[in-house]
């Protein structure tokens, strides 16, 4: 006898389990067939699904099972990613509040943390996906840090290494003070915020009564300055050009330059130039053979390279402290109230510091773009919508070096040790840094890769390489397809 009401929750578990126990969703079932293969963008570990991954993964059930009917062998591979920074930062949440921290517990045993959080999050959401109806081959499930995609992801650091297209420099980062690690830009936020901006005048030298005056939202900042730039074709200033100004407070003379990255139509027309903490700065000081000064410390305090009286401030307390001293030299010309966009680190709201000079290890993507690029040109690669394209080649060609460390403990350790001279040896294993170093006592980066170094890998990872696997053969490259996501999303050769 029927039920006097449809009770989808009931109905629906017993169905989907039954499509599991067939194996109606396993790929290889038709080994005559066409392959045809999905790849699902990998949702982060940090908590459950929201609308945006119901919406994506309807649209690639929907491809999966309209290519199954059409008699093909479908592969939809699914899996979860290990959101190295969102993930650090949930557990960090949830040790803080029974009044533990992650240095106390130690590295060991703050992993042993977030692996207990994967098995409680990750599981959700693969049961979230299967209440969706997802008929993906859950036989293949996969996670960026299983054995056999991190084992992918050292070989592809190794063999990127040896070609030299990763190595290790001294670079601007965005930098979280609060998790006392580089972001990239895509996890940096721009938040309107009602600041001020202040006009300070910095006095020429040898010219009593006279001076250039200079707006910034950053007073602290100044401490660091390494020159004062105009535009070449700005006559207001061509009388000060090649001369030197004293900088307040710190007391160093500082030349009047000219680079045509000064807008003479905004502010006064005179730029302050801190190469160690403004991107524009660092590649006006680059042209100009600016000395380098980073005045910051990685928690936000002022280092000792800033006058004694300012040393181990917080940046928003040196901040009102110098404006005050500023003031007292009759040297702040003007403030005006503004609303500006001030950078935050999406996940912790904490204000970026100030672009940071910090080591870190990079991958140069150039190489890699111009094969990309090359993909689309010849017809290989097609974007569907094609006004995406656009896009693309914009992002493309105009890419830059990739920050790949992290400074935090969950992800994959870099494979890289040191000896006590400092000399680095990359490997697969400390057995083989090692045999490379002669037998010398070494110590591993503590640093992790970037979470997109291993989702990137995650199309072919997926499918057993760096072994040559009988899935890759047949899945890989053949039609990978992934619709727009809010988390993640892989468009590969089709």
């Amino acid at each position: 006898m029927l039920d006097k009401t449809f009770s989808p929750k009931e109905a629906e578990g017993r169905i989907y389990a039954q499509w599991e126990a067939s194996g109606a969703f396993h790929a290889g079932r038709k080994p005559q067939a066409e392959p045809y293969c999905i790849v699902i963008p990998p949702p982060n570990i940090t908590g459950r699904l929201h609308i945006g991954h119901a919406l994506n993964n309807t649209l690639q059930d929907i491809l999966a099972r309209f290519e199954r009917m059409r008699g093909k062998d479908v592969l939809w591979q699914v899996g979860t990613d290990h959101a190295g920074i969102a993930t650090q930062l949930i557990v960090e949440r949830q040790l803080a509040e029974r009044q533990q921290s992650r240095v106390a517990l130690g590295r060991e045993k703050f992993l042993e943390a977030i692996w207990k959080w994967k098995d409680e999050s990750g599981g959700a959401i693969v049961q979230q996906l299967r209440r969706l109806g997802a008929s993906a081959d859950w036989s293949r499930e996969r996670f960026t840090m299983d054995e056999g995609l991190s084992r992918a992801v050292i070989k592809t650091f190794v063999e990127l290494h040896r070609q030299g297209l990763i190595y290790k420099d001294t670079r601007l980062v965005n930098w979280d003070p609060r998790l006392q690690t580089a972001v990239s830009d895509l996890e940096v936020e721009s938040i309107e915020v009602k600041g001020r901006l202040w006009y300070v005048n910095y006095p020429i030298d040898n010219e009593p009564g006279r001076f250039i005056t200079v707006a910034t939202t950053r007073p602290e900042t100044m401490l660091g300055d390494t020159a004062v730039a105009v535009h070449p074709d700005d006559a207001r200033y061509k009388q000060f050009v090649g001369k030197q100004v004293m900088l307040p407070l710190a007391h160093r003379l500082i030349p009047i330059i000219t680079d045509e990255h000064c807008d003479p139509e905004k502010g006064t027309g005179a730029v302050k130039i801190t190469p160690g903490h403004d991107f524009d700065d660092f590649e006006v000081g680059r042209r100009h053979n600016l000395p380098l000064i980073n005045i910051l410390n990685k928690d936000g305090t002022l280092n000792e390279n800033v006058p004694q009286a300012y040393r181990g401030l917080d940046r928003e307390v040196a901040r009102e402290t110098i404006v005050a001293d500023l003031d007292a030299l009759e040297l702040v010309d003007r403030v005006e109230s503004i609303t500006h966009a001030v950078p935050h680190d999406e996940k912790t709201k904490t204000v970026v510091l100030e672009p940071f000079m910090t080591e870190q290890w990079y991958l140069n993507v150039n190489p890699l773009a111009e094969k990309a690029i090359a993909a689309v040109e010849s017809g290989r690669t097609r974007f569907v919508p094609e006004n995406w394209t656009g896009v693309y080649f914009n992002w493309m060609r105009n890419i830059h070096p990739w920050c790949i460390s992290r400074q935090l403990w969950w992800g994959h350790q870099i494979p890289a040790w040191y000896d006590e001279e400092g000399q680095t040896y990359v490997a697969e294993s400390e057995g083989e840094a090692r045999k490379l170093a002669g037998g010398k006592s070494l110590r591993r980066d503590p640093d992790v890769l970037d979470t997109w170094f291993s989702s990137a890998l995650w199309p072919f990872s997926t499918l057993g390489w760096p072994d040559e696997t009988p899935e890759l053969k047949r899945f890989y490259p053949r039609r990978f397809l992934s619709p727009v996501s809010t988390s993640s999303s892989f468009g590969l050769p089709a």
